[in-house]
């Protein structure tokens, strides 16, 4: 890594020769949405950022509340020509962003000018990036579903492998044989919150292979096929929840107590959890445990995914600034070149160098569930997907409640089609 930054500092030294001119002192305005363990690791490289280019480039850094107040100031900014140089922002929520106008393109042009291009990221990130093909954003991480495990309690069953790596899990009925073994004595085998459960079963519903939208073929979910993927994923958690092998009702922090309490075996959750496992184990606070991708339960593997990713306001009004720009695209070559520490967070770094780096194979749990960057399962290229938005709402008021049983899955599977289907 350090290898990649001698280069791109000579490549950056390379295009200001041609231009025969030096880059005056730049400062770039930054807005952010990252807070907690993602915002002091953010605050720290953006330092670092600033200590190693101090006379050349300044970042200049705030951070906003996550969710809509961040999207609609980033947009009411940007009309008006009021909005920062660089942002942060979820590519699966691209396609409203550039509906609205919000983003400028980011071209081949000015990822070849820091020696980056679509193939020095994950391809689903690259892919999730665009926009009918154009480039809106250039990605960071990876983050998404991924299954945390008790090591004592899976030792005790016989079920870890040489390296402390979970067997036996792959298959439906091999899964579901294991939460029952571990429901026992006041102990559940699985430990997943109520509002997030829809994050597992549109996992589900990749590994069978199911489409959520295509325009061209009718919206969302366009088959009476994906109707019924939707459906037996949903069933599937219901089953999970039927049969006592997991809390009917319970809300984040206690389904992480309870997995933490060691009185749940298995734990679904995002990989953001990872630095609170890891800060409670270096307190002796926790039992040894670990993190991997969701295991095969259908089909094909397949996890919700989602990426932190840099992007360009368009700014409507501003003229262009080429030496502006070329600040901005410094800082994102940095910034990714050096997301091995951003990894600490638990993300999974986009950037190819880096996640296949001995350094990163080093870092643990992160490399041993790294794998689900290449099979990631995205939110629909659509208007209505991303946090904050109405694919959101439409889980939470169907799908999610099907799990406890306040509605039929194969009902709320409908209901959600044609909820979404009227909004397009």
């Amino acid at each position: 890594m350090k290898m990649s930054l001698k280069r791109l500092a000579l490549l950056s030294t390379a295009v200001m020769a041609m231009t025969g001119t030096a880059m005056a002192q730049q400062t770039v305005v930054w807005w952010d949405f990252l807070a907690g363990g993602d915002g002091v690791r953010m605050k720290a490289l953006i330092d670092r950022f600033n200590e190693e280019h101090a006379g050349e480039i300044t970042i200049e850094g705030t951070t906003l509340e996550w969710g809509t107040p961040f999207y609609t100031k980033l947009q009411t900014s940007s009309a008006i020509g009021e909005g920062p140089d660089i942002a942060t922002y979820h590519l699966s929520r691209m396609p409203l962003a550039v509906d609205s106008g919000t983003l400028a393109e980011i071209t081949d042009e000015d990822l070849a000018s820091v020696g980056l291009s679509d193939a020095s990221f994950t391809a689903a990130a690259a892919e999730a990036a665009k926009v009918d093909g154009t480039r809106y954003g250039v990605p960071f991480d990876q983050h998404g579903l991924i299954l945390y495990y008790n090591k004592e309690i899976l030792g005790e069953a016989g079920m870890l492998d040489e390296n402390g790596l979970p067997t036996g899990l792959d298959g439906l009925e091999n899964f579901e044989a294991a939460l029952a073994q571990f429901t026992a004595d006041g102990r559940y085998g699985l430990s997943t919150p109520t509002g997030d459960r829809y994050r597992t079963i549109y996992s589900l519903f990749g590994q069978q292979g199911g489409t959520m939208f295509d325009e061209a073929a009718g919206g969302f979910f366009p088959t009476d096929e994906d109707v019924q993927k939707l459906t037996t994923a949903t069933e599937t958690v219901k089953r999970w929840v039927d049969n006592g092998w997991t809390p009917r009702q319970i809300e984040s922090p206690a389904a992480l107590a309870l997995f933490t309490s060691g009185q749940a075996a298995f734990f679904i959750m995002g990989n953001w959890e990872v630095p609170t496992f890891t800060d409670l184990a270096a307190k002796g606070e926790l039992f040894d445990w670990g993190a991997v991708e969701l295991p095969v339960l259908f089909d094909q593997k397949a996890a919700w995914s989602d990426s932190h990713a840099f992007v360009i306001p368009a700014n409507a009004g501003k003229e262009n600034d080429p030496e502006k720009r070329a600040a901005v695209m410094q800082v994102i070559a940095w910034m990714d070149q050096n997301s091995l520490d951003w990894a600490g967070a638990g993300h999974i770094p986009a950037y190819n160098e880096v996640r296949e780096s001995a350094e990163f194979a080093a870092l643990k749990p992160q490399s041993d569930y790294a794998g689900f960057a290449d099979t990631a399962v995205f939110d629909p290229r659509t208007v209505l997907a991303g946090p904050a938005a109405p694919l959101g709402d439409a889980w939470n008021n169907y799908i999610n409640p099907a799990t406890t049983g306040e509605i039929e899955p194969a009902d709320a599977a409908l209901e959600m089609r044609d909820d979404l289907n009227g909004q397009l």
